[in-house]
């Protein structure tokens, strides 16, 4: 068998930004992996990311590209909304696919979603929630379950960002973009469901989007509390702090050095999420062509309930900041598919 038969060949939807991270981690990161085709609806900007990484081929038609011949599994970073209708597609395609977080804001699309993958027999979709890889939360989860805290009681989180993508960016969309992440990982380092969730927002001085702060309820009587600031001004700054009976271990800002000069210390933030969790992207993005390779769906990737269940907290954390009232997370029962 030749080398080039021996490599999975991959096809990324979407060369925005996230598209073009992932299409240069297939192309320099993935030993195994071919960069085969580059899709995007702006035909230049596909061949732009194209040109500069390698790429075999460009198209403009997402459906074309997944069910073509010569491309072994998806890459899925377009927008949102062709999230959940692309995922479908290579489900019925029997392409296995990695699709960048949200699966859908929409609850009942990822419950689409995960009927045609039950109706396929077999998983096909892995779900961006690429902190799972992120080595702070690895070894977060690895004081917890090796016993070091005790039980858990809280997790505390923020996220921050330098500002708003958009003028006319809400609180709704903190909960629905931004705090997805955050809903996902900590149900992953506590193992754990959502039952209530409150969310309150204080008041700026201005007319841009004020940050949300979210206490949650778990299933084993844990406190969680996220703040989304999107416009926090100072940089990008992610952390996390778990609290036990026995102690806490917190994440630490990565910063690789710090200046000293003018009697001060200081020490640099990321401007976004890129440069902060490439490593995690990386760690991920093998994790998937593993899948892709063996069929074994990797232990540590979010599938499509953990895409529902991110999706249904988050519609119920709007409602709540909408209300003012703390409400009950309402899921439907866990499929077997998913056990």
């Amino acid at each position: 068998m030749t080398e080039h038969k021996m490599s999975i060949r991959i096809a990324v939807i979407g060369a925005g930004l996230m598209g073009a991270d992932h299409a240069a981690i297939v192309a320099e990161d993935l030993p195994g992996a071919t960069l085969q085709l580059v899709c995007d609806m702006d035909a230049a900007r596909a061949r732009a990311v194209a040109d500069r990484l390698g790429a075999s081929d460009v198209s403009t038609d997402p459906e074309a590209a997944i069910t073509r011949d010569d491309v072994d599994a998806v890459i899925i970073a377009s927008p949102d909304f062709t999230h959940a209708p692309l995922s479908t597609a290579s489900i019925r395609a029997g392409k296995r696919v990695l699709c960048e977080k949200p699966l859908s804001q929409s609850p009942q699309e990822c419950i689409e979603v995960m009927q045609a993958e039950e109706a396929a027999g077999a998983k096909h979709v892995m779900l961006g929630f690429m902190r799972r890889y992120d080595q702070s939360y690895v070894e977060m989860k690895e004081a917890l379950t090796g016993g070091q805290l005790g039980r858990a009681l809280m997790m505390h989180n923020f996220h921050r960002n330098v500002e708003t993508p958009a003028a006319d960016f809400t609180g709704a969309m903190a909960i629905t973009n931004s705090a997805p992440h955050e809903f996902d990982v900590v149900r992953h380092v506590l193992t754990c469901d959502y039952t209530a969730i409150s969310a309150y927002q204080p008041r700026r001085s201005d007319s841009v989007v004020a940050p949300v702060v979210m206490v949650l309820e778990t299933d084993d009587g844990q406190l969680v509390t996220i703040e989304v600031n999107n416009n926090a001004a100072y940089g990008y700054d992610v952390r996390a702090e778990l609290v036990g009976e026995q102690g806490s271990i917190a994440t630490n800002n990565v910063a690789y050095t710090r200046t000293d000069m003018k009697l001060a210390a200081a020490t640099r933030y990321e401007a976004d999420w890129r440069g902060r969790y490439h490593e995690a992207y990386v760690r991920q993005n093998r994790d998937f062509l593993r899948f892709v390779e063996t069929g074994a769906f990797p232990a540590t990737a979010a599938d499509c309930w953990d895409g529902y269940c991110a999706a249904q907290v988050a519609q119920t954390g709007v409602t709540a900041l909408e209300t003012g009232r703390k409400c009950a997370v309402e899921m439907i029962a866990k499929p077997e598919f998913y056990a």
